[in-house]
């Protein structure tokens, strides 16, 4: 895998090894064919732990953009699952596409860790909604979240400011809702 492939924004669900699951936003470097997959998780994410326990996991594309804010601020209450045949973490039960994997590699020498993942099933669960610039902004919404601590809080606030414009011009329900979501709880955070 080489820095010229694309990092896929999703989510991963991974168990430990007492089968409770996690939900985490990731988005791991990928060949086009999404055979393999590239995560580079803290070493201290529960995540991490997770896969390092288990080795399986499942990653997810999905266009709700309210379930990624809430997924990278840590306040997702969790979704449904379903089960994956031959595979012992579960997927969400809403995506739009998912892709069980197995870690073949993984160096722990870093702060994050760099695990090397082989797509071993994968399924489509409805159409992606499609290209749309507020769900793009809630995207960069949560990250800048994330960020909190990180980044001037000035920073922060001009880029939500910039982001906001993309919203309130291309948004729906969805998309507004998340974009409010993150709002509240960016201000509650940079008080």
């Amino acid at each position: 895998m080489t820095d010229d492939e694309p990092i896929l924004e999703g989510l991963v669900v991974s168990v430990d090894e007492a089968g409770r699951p996690n939900v985490a936003p990731m988005g791991p470097r990928v060949d086009r064919g999404i055979t393999r997959l590239v995560l580079r998780p803290f070493r201290s994410a529960q995540t991490f732990h997770n896969l390092l326990a288990t080795r399986h996991g499942v990653f997810h594309v999905t266009d709700d953009v309210l379930l990624l804010a809430q997924a990278a601020v840590g306040e997702l209450e969790p979704p449904p699952l379903v089960r994956v045949s031959g595979h012992p973490c579960p997927r969400l039960a809403d995506c739009c596409r998912w892709m069980a994997f197995v870690v073949e590699q993984l160096d722990e020498s870093q702060e994050r860790a760099t695990l090397v993942c082989r797509v071993t099933k994968r399924g489509e669960v409805r159409p992606f909604f499609g290209f749309n610039r507020a769900k793009h902004a809630v995207l960069e919404a949560a990250i800048l979240a994330t960020r909190i601590g990180i980044l001037p809080a000035d920073e922060i606030r001009r880029e939500f400011s910039r982001l906001a414009v993309l919203v309130e011009k291309t948004a729906g329900c969805q998309e507004r809702q998340a974009f409010e979501y993150l709002e509240r709880y960016v201000a509650g955070k940079l008080k």
